[in-house]
């Protein structure tokens, strides 16, 4: 007997996580079935069951993900040091314009997703409010309070939403440009040259 197992028998977990990732974010999550997964990948199975407990899991997998790669990158970029409402704001608006920090067709299809999942959507209303309350606090940190520091952060979030949403796209560059005029109209003040400097090179 040949003890050189087949390749198709050694999928990781993250072969199967990318696959399903992939038709998520293309087809929804009614399209991320086991069977159709195998066949995709050329795979077994039984295979799958080495990595994941049930289907269930794999969504919770993927939800992970969105939360990781999402949500985590924005409070962390809300929680950088900057010496400015706009250069921190400016950290915040490099996750809307990199696609290797903030992944807009995940957070949508997650929405898409949480729509017919109460216990998903539960879940996103919360992640929601983290992400409106950590923007809320970088304004906080430099001065506006109350609503004002609520209804900015608020309008930073709901723009960028509405990109995604409206499937919006256009080169980096041009979103890059625009991003001075948000940070402009977003802290009620001009960026430095150095910072909007700073921030274009970044995106160049």
């Amino acid at each position: 007997m040949d003890n050189d197992l087949p390749a198709r028998t050694r999928a990781t977990r993250e072969v199967w996580l990318d696959a399903a990732y992939e038709v998520f974010v293309n087809d929804g999550i009614e399209a991320v079935k086991i069977m159709a997964l195998a066949k995709k990948l050329n795979l077994t199975r039984t295979g799958f069951y080495w990595h994941f407990t049930d289907l269930a899991d794999l969504h919770d997998a993927i939800i992970d993900i969105w939360q990781s790669r999402n949500t985590g990158i924005i409070l962390d970029r809300c929680a950088a040091p900057a010496q400015s409402l706009c250069g921190a704001l400016f950290n915040l608006i490099d996750c809307w314009i990199d696609t290797d920090l903030f992944d807009a067709p995940l957070d949508l299809a997650i929405r898409n997703w949480a729509r017919g999942d109460d216990r998903l959507q539960q879940l996103v209303d919360t992640t929601d409010q983290n992400r409106l309350s950590a923007v809320t606090e970088v304004f906080e940190r430099f001065g506006v309070k109350g609503e004002s520091a609520h209804y900015r952060a608020l309008t930073v979030i709901l723009t960028q939403t509405g990109y995604y949403s409206m499937h919006i796209s256009e080169p980096r560059w041009k979103r890059a440009i625009a991003g001075c005029h948000y940070v402009e109209v977003f802290a009620g003040t001009t960026p430095s040259p150095a910072e909007k400097a700073a921030f274009l090179d970044r995106h160049r």
